[in-house]
């Protein structure tokens, strides 16, 4: 099986949303720069000096900044493959559409120190993503 493992939702004031998830749910927020989007990495559960998770069944997740488009506009989760290609070929045999990265061609994306990333439209026309971790993760 493949496992959710990371969860990713929209925000229109970065600052704002990190407040909100610290005061109710106690959430910590890692604020990234331009040169990866303007994500906030939103840790959920404690974690080891790798960022692994401490108790098993547990997600983090991320924010980023909701897009003119209804595509991102929506919580997602990500689902971890071990190979994203043969992953890709299965979701299209099942009559999904792959995105792909932030390019949109169809095409997964390296994200620097994490691993390879792309989106699709599952049969409902839910957006979700795929992640083939990079090999430390």
């Amino acid at each position: 099986m493949n496992p959710v493992v990371h969860f990713e939702m929209p925000y229109e004031d970065k600052d704002r949303a990190a407040k909100f998830y610290k005061a109710a749910f106690g959430w910590k927020a890692q604020m990234m720069g331009p040169d990866m989007g303007e994500y906030v990495v939103m840790q959920t559960t404690e974690t080891d000096e790798k960022g692994m998770n401490q108790t098993p069944g547990t997600i983090n997740g991320g924010m980023y900044k909701k897009p003119k488009d209804e595509m991102g506009r929506y919580p997602s989760f990500v689902i971890a493959v071990t190979d994203i290609n043969e992953a890709i070929k299965k979701i299209k045999a099942a009559q999904g559409t792959v995105i792909g990265g932030s390019k949109r061609d169809g095409n997964p994306e390296e994200i620097p120190g994490v691993g390879l990333f792309a989106s699709f439209i599952d049969s409902e026309g839910n957006r979700l993503s795929i992640m083939q971790p990079n090999p430390r993760m």
